[in-house]
């Protein structure tokens, strides 16, 4: 942690009431950082907006499905004129989907996975992308996963959502440049412990494959052993991976996928 990091600088976070989002808030907020949080679920927005003020730190909260590009339009514009401007933006809302073989997967969770991950991811980059252009620069880090590098089995959607965003992050990078707006990306990989982790091991057991057991603990075992260094990796650890991004000490990153998987 780097206190006053972001001192006068304003941090948007995506799906900000779940973990991932909650964490990095609270970890750029520590570093100096007012913070507009952007999610659907709006009691548990309210309850992070709450904990950040609590701490001593100065906190928005936006309801906004970002499928809908006029809602998002509307919570980067009313975060615009609370704050000033936004200077960073943790594109992070997503949806895991289901676990499901490729033959069964069913075509609405597919189209609810894009619209989500692709589409929502979109409509955040674009709008928070056309303030920081006129505004005169900016830093965006997109959620990806490592899911969207590896291809796991029995997650077609949510990977082929992820290998998009890696994508948007790419080209963003390119188009954005010239506008001193750099676009990253982080892409975890198993993050626990916590109701993720447990989600993701018990679905993979229940979805039937070669790859892994019936038994959820079985499972467990068997996806952190395919992790070099043998362990999950925290929400501590993504959190510092985007703050990272989001500084100066990146200044002269973009378009780079950072995964967060403990050396796989």
């Amino acid at each position: 942690m780097v206190p006053g990091r972001f001192d006068g600088k304003t941090l948007l976070v995506t799906g900000g009431a779940g973990d991932i989002g909650r964490t990095v808030a609270r970890r750029c907020a520590d570093e100096g950082a007012r913070i507009a949080i952007v999610d659907l679920d709006e009691p548990k927005m309210a309850a992070v907006v709450e904990e950040l003020r609590a701490a001593g730190h100065e906190a928005e909260g936006y309801r906004c499905d970002v499928t809908d590009s006029e809602q998002v339009a509307t919570a980067v514009a009313a975060a615009v004129t609370r704050f000033g401007r936004i200077d960073f933006c943790f594109n992070n809302a997503g949806y895991q989907g289901l676990f499901v073989p490729t033959p069964e997967y069913p075509e609405d969770d597919f189209r609810k996975v894009m619209e989500i991950n692709v589409v929502g991811v979109f409509n955040v980059l674009v709008a928070v992308a056309r303030h920081m252009r006129d505004a005169g620069g900016g830093a965006i880090v997109n959620t990806a996963s490592y899911a969207g590098v590896i291809g796991p089995p029995n997650m077609l959607a949510y990977a082929a959502s992820k290998f998009a965003v890696l994508g948007l992050t790419k080209t963003a990078a390119r188009d954005l440049a010239p506008h001193g707006i750099r676009v990253n990306a982080v892409s975890p990989a198993l993050i626990g412990p916590g109701f993720m982790w447990t989600r993701q091991t018990e679905l993979q057991a229940a979805a039937g494959s070669q790859y892994f057991d019936a038994d959820p603990r079985v499972v467990e075992r068997q996806m952190i052993d395919s992790v070099p260094m043998r362990r999950l990796g925290s929400l501590e650890e993504v959190a510092s991976s985007v703050a990272m991004l989001l500084s100066d000490d990146a200044s002269y990153v973009t378009g780079v996928n950072l995964e967060v998987t403990g050396g796989q």
